[in-house]
Parts: structure tokens; sequence; C-alpha cells
């Protein structure tokens, strides 16, 4: 017979070989996420007092992961793509 905590320590195990592989992928997702809802807050912030200047972006996820990416330079792509769409 086998111990009772036996399958709970290979699950264990394989817990920690699976987090082991995928820390630098899922340490990459979490500073995009952190990245992109800072970038969502600014075009949260910016939207208002840029109606009045004439600078209008959307506040939606594709912007915001945009500007998480990209920073201050997609802020300005974001400009420059809607100037030239429109």
């Amino acid at each position: 017979m086998t111990p009772v905590g036996a399958p709970w320590a290979a699950l264990v195990l394989l817990g920690l070989v699976v987090l082991t592989l995928l820390h630098r992928p899922i340490g990459h997702l979490f500073r995009l996420f952190v990245r992109s809802s800072v970038g969502l807050a600014v075009l949260a912030v910016v939207s208002p007092i840029g109606n009045l200047v004439g600078i209008s972006l959307g506040v939606n996820v594709v912007n915001a992961v945009v500007l998480g990416c990209l920073g201050i330079p997609g802020f300005g792509l974001l400009l420059l793509l809607q100037w030239v769409l429109r």
C-alpha cells in the first residue's frame, strides 16, 4: 500500500517543476499586465483633458496594451495612427 501523502507530494513536486519552468514567462506577463493597467489609467486621465486640447484616444484594452508595451512612444504612435486614419 502507498502512503496517503504520496500523491499529494507528487502533485506538489509537479507544481514546483511547472512554476520553475514558467517563472520567466509568468513574470513577463505580470509585468505587461501592470504596465497595461498603468496605460489604461493614463488613458482614462488624458481622455477628459485631451478633449479640451483636441486629442481623443479611446480608453480600451488595445490602446492600453500598446501603451504598456511601448510606453510614451506608444502614445505618439496611437496619436499618429489616429491622425492617419481620419
